[in-house]
């Protein structure tokens, strides 16, 4: 134990290295995005009813179908086409929140010339994934209509399985350039970090993360061959220590060596149970309130938008639940970091500096429904309890 050390009023200092107005400007941002998550429901729901009365998906269907069903080539145009149609309905409101706003905050300096040809890269990589997970999803409702959701559960959680160890090697690498931590101090100590903790050295690599965001951080994805910790290069062009980048790196290798990914998708996968159960159970009453016709039931691939509707308000409503268990497994990481490297202050340090785009001090209703990470003010709090506990050696004099 640490004599006189207060671990509160170390929290405080390190809290008040920000101005009043940055912590005002932060918690703006932070609550704006609350709403952002029920307007962009809103926004989902009425492109969907929009497309849906539109009657273009039964006009879709009947076209591929001429008489002879088609079940499978009917899916993939409908939800290509409903796809599409959501795209362009959906631009505005994707252009406000994802890139207006960030710009706005100082979040980004990315031109809206390159934040609009990612997003559309990024939808084209969705449609077709979509279309994939769809035809499968609605070949299991045609040939178990009564229990086809659990069925559809499996897919899911399978597909999301598939694509997290896909996506570095996949994905990512369409949007940012990964490379190898240049030689030198960093890469010594994140190498050393690395065997320390049962981690391939050679899958810590450093991203152009300033390329679409000025925030401060650190990501870990893949699984098994393909898992990787990569640091954005933000990190370095705010001056991060040596202290920061052991807290931080070691933080991330927490999410690896504990293995986050296998419990995020068992959770993802009773999320998708419980989903999937509502929308068969509330298929037909949705329907009916829409006015929409044409549609033949559930197994209609022209329903899909009614789906949409369903996933829309009830991953809403579900909102505190995932965040609940995304927020748990970054306390197990931040603890994982204090055990293992034993750099409060440089967990500290690097918390501090994400504090424009996650008020730091929120009520613990608010963290509760709407925080995917623990506050700042209680993660660094947790830093300097373990600091004060926990105490470094102090070098002997020659």
């Amino acid at each position: 134990m640490i004599q006189g050390f207060n671990p509160a009023a170390a929290t405080a200092a390190y809290l008040a290295q920000l101005p009043p107005e940055l912590h005002a400007k932060a918690k703006a941002y932070t609550q704006g995005g609350h709403w952002l998550l029920l307007w962009g429901a809103v926004v989902a729901v009425i492109v969907a009813l929009i497309i849906l009365r539109s009657g273009v998906l039964v006009r879709v269907r009947n076209g591929v179908e001429r008489g002879k069903p088609r079940p499978w080539l009917a899916v993939a145009a409908v939800i290509a086409v409903s796809s599409l149609a959501e795209l362009v309905l959906g631009l505005p409101w994707d252009a406000y929140s994802s890139w207006w706003r960030e710009k706005s905050y100082g979040l980004t300096s990315q031109p809206f010339a390159g934040w609009l040809s990612e997003h559309l890269l990024g939808a084209v990589i969705s449609i077709v994934l979509l279309v994939i997970l769809a035809s499968l999803v609605y070949a299991l409702i045609r040939r178990a209509p009564r229990t086809w959701w659990l069925w559809a559960t499996g897919v899911v959680t399978l597909g999301f399985f598939a694509f997290n160890v896909l996506q570095p090697i996949l994905i990512e690498p369409l949007f940012n350039t990964y490379t190898p931590a240049p030689p030198g101090a960093m890469r010594d100590t994140v190498v050393a970090m690395a065997k320390q903790a049962g981690v391939p050295s050679d899958k810590i690599l450093i991203y152009n993360g300033s390329k679409q965001s000025n925030r401060y951080s650190a990501n870990v994805a893949g699984a098994f061959g393909t898992a990787r910790v990569a640091m954005s290069d933000v990190m370095f062009k705010k001056d991060a220590d040596l202290a920061e980048v052991r807290a931080v790196v070691g933080h991330e290798m927490g999410h690896y060596v504990l293995g986050h990914w296998g419990w995020l998708t068992f959770a993802l996968g009773v999320v998708t149970l419980i989903g999937l159960f509502l929308v068969d159970r509330l298929f037909g009453l949705v329907l009916r309130l829409t006015g929409a016709k044409g549609v033949s039931g559930l197994a209609d691939p022209a329903g899909y938008p009614v789906v949409g509707i369903l996933l829309a308000v009830l991953g809403l409503l579900g909102t505190p639940i995932v965040n609940s268990v995304i927020r748990i497994t970054e306390a197990q990481a931040d603890h994982f970091s204090l055990v293992n490297f034993n750099e409060p202050d440089g967990l500290a340090r690097a918390l501090v500096k994400t504090i424009e785009y996650r008020y730091d001090s929120p009520g613990r209703l608010e963290e509760v429904i709407f925080y995917d990470h623990p506050a700042v003010a209680r993660r660094i709090r947790a830093a300097m309890d373990w600091k004060a506990a926990h105490p470094k050696p102090t070098p002997s004099a020659s």
